[in-house]
Parts: structure tokens; sequence; C-alpha cells
């Protein structure tokens, strides 16, 4: 095919391939042609779709796997291979830019907006903004301060503070958490959303986020309490500027919208 439309698909040396700008927008191409080939094979031959594949990676966000569990529960085909990744802000750049997957759930703030949207416009990601949230803190139900109105960074002095280790690229403009230059005496970092959960409650740790807690995969044990700060945060989604997003994946952010309308978030 790289001769036939005089091309180059994949950049090749010795450590392997990756897909060349080139590349990526043919494989855009490519999907859209493979999807509607497969609808008129269904409609006029009846012959079973193929699998339907889809991956998204996300910064620790229940909304996003509650979107992700609608859209599985609400598809429609016999097959499908869907991946939900959990992961780092930096390898969710990174996985958008080389389309391992085709959407990356993050956020941007006035702290790190500068240095991650020169990251993004530099990878040829666009970021589509979905709502801003204020700042709240995670903590468990029993904890002394459950019953606060709001709380201050005083008030959190002697709470350990919990928070996702960003591996080799630690830099404060990569935190999943809001006011992320703030010293504390405490300081433990995870790696995964189940672990900083068992965290609160068992040594009522807390952790900064947006707010947005669910009772259905979080249970009923986490409370979302306002932090004293002028900070917010807006949360969207990002994809990659040479591809086109995938039917499977254009429901999923529909699924994610309709989520995040049910918890009473004002989409942008």
């Amino acid at each position: 095919m790289e001769k036939e439309y005089n091309i180059e698909i994949f950049s090749r040396n010795s450590k392997g391939i990756s897909l060349t700008t080139d590349g990526a927008e043919f494989l855009s191409y490519a999907r859209q042609v493979v999807e509607q080939s497969e609808l008129l094979e269904q409609r006029y031959i009846a012959k079973k779709i193929s699998r339907r594949l889809c991956s998204i990676s996300t910064q620790h966000y229940a909304f996003a796997v509650n979107a992700f569990c609608n859209l599985i529960t609400n598809t429609s085909s016999e097959e499908y291979e869907y991946t939900l990744r959990e992961t780092r802000t930096s390898e969710i750049i990174d996985d958008v830019k080389n389309m391992k997957s085709e959407i990356g759930i993050l956020y941007l703030n006035d702290f790190n907006k500068k240095v991650i949207s020169k990251l993004l416009s530099e990878s040829h990601l666009s970021f589509i903004p979905l709502f801003t949230a204020k700042p709240h803190v995670f903590i468990s139900v029993a904890c002394p301060l459950a019953s606060k109105d709001k709380v201050s960074f005083e008030d959190l002095a002697s709470y350990p503070y919990l928070s996702f280790e960003q591996g080799d690229i630690n830099s404060f403009y990569f935190s999943e958490e809001l006011q992320s230059t703030v010293p504390h005496k405490k300081s433990i970092h995870v790696s995964d959303r189940g672990t900083l959960f068992n965290l609160i409650i068992g040594i009522n740790g807390y952790t900064i986020s947006s707010g947005v807690v669910t009772s259905d995969l979080n249970g009923t044990q986490i409370k979302a309490i306002p932090l004293e700060v002028e900070d917010d945060m807006t949360i969207g989604y990002i994809i990659n500027n040479q591809t086109v997003l995938s039917k499977t994946a254009e429901r999923y952010i529909t699924e994610l919208k309709q989520v995040i309308s049910d918890y009473g978030m004002k989409l942008l």
C-alpha cells in the first residue's frame, strides 16, 4: 500500500516500527472504510459484524469508569475487545499520541495549562473540555473532619496526604491532584485508585480531586468536602488530530457526557 499510495505508513528502525504522520492519517481513513464496509455486509448479506475495538486512557476518575461500564452495557456487538487504562498523565498523552488509545481523559488548570498544552500541541493533540470543578478532598465518613462543610490545609495538616505517583515524570505539572506544590508533613504515593480509597478509609488519609465521587463504584465510606482554596480544574478529553474517532469512541464520549450530567455537573 505504501507503494500504491506513494506514502510512508511506517517509520522503521532498529528499535521497531511506528506510524508516520501520513500513516496516522491513512489509518483514520482506513478505519472508516472498514466500518462502512461492515455495515453494508451486515445490512445486505447478514454477515456478523466483526469484533468492536476501543481503548481509553484516563486519570483516576470514577466517572470515566462509570461511562465505560455504560458503553459495554449498551453495546449491541456480539464480540468486542475494549481497554480502559487508569494511568499516569504522561502515559495518557503518549497513548493518544501513538494511537494506543483513541481518547485520553485529564485536567487542565491555571498551574499546569501552559506546560500540558504545549506538550499536547507538539504531539498534535487537542483538548476538549467537559466540565469545570472546584477542588474537594476525599476523606472517610469516619474521619473527624467529615462533619465539616469545608476544610482548609490547616485542618488537614495532621492527616496523611495521598497522591498518585507519576513515575519518571514526577513533575508538579503532571500531578493528578490540585495544589500539588503545597508541602505535606505526611505523604504517601500510590499507583491505583483502589489502594488510594483503601488508605483513605484505613488510615484516615485524604486526597484532592474534583469532588465527583459515586457510591456505585466507590461505596458509601468516601465523602467529598470542598477545600478552601482559590483554584479550579477543567476536566476534558484529548484526541489525536491526525485521526478520526471510531463509532465506539464517539459512543463513549456520549456516555461520558451523560454520566457527568447525571452527577449534576454542568457540561462546557
